[in-house]
């Protein structure tokens, strides 16, 4: 054991269901009483090389992946973080890191009825500590899965320290939402307890429909200019509507392995023809149906949000039309960025020894302390152990530093 650093810094990456690339963000962590400090150092996406990213998205079910591609995969998404994790501690971090965590990137999310399996994150964490000479803490949700848990949504770790005591100042739940490829809301309350499950696709389906109506020209409905064309159609939203997945009753998890190309056209088999318009304006109506539904069903009217769903002018809209939409950026963390500040404070977490799940949000059967931890390029020295847990976390804005 070391005495204990005043302040850590630690690179946190990951690449989210969209597999658009890497996101990686650099956070300094103090710690006061029972309260951590995270302050933003900056953030970076550095997308993928194309070759790659069409290589994982051709490995996703339902496609079929051999053991040959799965290994190839992991060793050059690991070189991938492992460039991103150098070029964030030289341009972000002043050249000076002590940690880097790493979510890795979801290939696979093995759900079974209502609970999980397994898990699977590629990006082989040696790489980044070869690299970088850093230690690594990486594979954070499969603890939680061993322990009855979803290993998702993660998120609730941040956003119940985070915003606690806006609900106890408040009086009422505070939604937070991200909306990647999946979306996923955390209900925070004012006696601390804590919700948090994927509510269902966010940009998943959005995606695939965008790639297909403009024939690989577009990667997604760039600034909702399709959608906005378009007129729901309400054939395909009731059947959308009646899937499964919305009635289970959380914690629940779900990802691109069960909303995937093959689901949407099976969606719309039978049906009198959609046009590309049309069929985006249904999808993103599907995306911010489900989160309303879900954000009535526990009282919440203000939602805190972030991901690339709000870079989406047709979804936000639709959003704003039933809730109350408040920019994560608003509140300090950056909305592109506010999954990678996550990353760091789950690495934060480990590394101190503090459990950095929420049991209530992910099903797990208590409190775990996550991840396996890569040494760097000297022995393994970990600090002592905090012997309290933290509760609240500050996140210090342009208006209170």
């Amino acid at each position: 054991m070391v005495e204990r650093k005043t302040e850590l810094r630690v690179v946190g990456l990951l690449s989210g269901t969209s597999v658009d690339g890497i996101d990686v963000a650099v956070a300094s962590f103090r710690v006061e009483g029972d309260e951590l400090t995270l302050t933003p150092l900056g953030h970076r996406e550095l997308p993928y090389p194309d070759e790659l990213r069409r290589d994982i998205l051709a490995a996703l079910p339902p496609a079929d992946c051999s053991a040959e591609q799965l290994t190839k995969l992991d060793t050059r998404v690991g070189q991938a973080f492992a460039e991103a994790a150098r070029t964030a501690i030289a341009d972000l971090a002043g050249g000076e890191a002590d940690l880097i965590a790493c979510l890795g990137q979801t290939v696979f999310h093995w759900v079974e009825q209502d609970r999980v399996e397994g898990t699977l994150q590629i990006g082989q964490p040696a790489w980044i500590a070869e690299r970088t000479g850093l230690p690594v803490v990486a594979d954070l949700r499969v603890r939680d899965v061993t322990a009855g848990g979803h290993g998702a949504p993660l998120a609730s770790t941040i956003d119940s320290m985070w915003l606690r005591s806006t609900a106890e100042r408040e009086g009422r739940p505070v939604g937070v939402l991200n909306i990647g490829g999946i979306a996923n809301l955390t209900v925070v309350h004012p006696d601390g307890s804590v919700l948090a499950y994927d509510t269902g696709p966010g940009n998943a389906l959005l995606d695939i429909a965008a790639t297909e109506v403009t024939g690989g020209a577009q990667r997604s409905d760039l600034d909702g200019a399709l959608a906005l064309r378009g007129t729901v159609r309400q054939d395909l939203l009731s059947r959308l509507l009646a899937d499964p997945y919305y009635a289970l009753r959380p914690p629940k998890s779900t990802g691109k392995e069960y909303f995937h190309a093959a689901y949407l056209r099976q969606a719309t088999e039978g049906l009198p023809p959609i046009d590309g318009p049309d069929l985006l304006a249904t999808l993103t109506e599907l995306t911010a149906a489900t989160v309303v539904a879900e954000c009535e069903r526990h009282g919440v009217s203000t939602v805190v949000t972030s991901g690339g769903g709000l870079r989406n002018p047709a979804l936000a809209a639709a959003l704003r039309r039933r809730v109350t939409v408040v920019p994560s950026d608003e509140l300090g963390l950056p909305s592109d960025a506010k999954e990678a500040y996550l990353t760091a404070l789950l690495g934060w977490l480990t590394w101190n020894g503090l459990p950095a799940n929420v049991p209530s949000a992910t099903g797990s059967a208590g409190p775990r302390i996550l991840g396996t931890i890569t040494p760097g390029a000297g022995p393994l020295i970990m600090p002592a152990p905090y012997q309290q847990p933290l509760t609240r976390l500050r996140v210090p804005t342009p208006e209170t530093p």
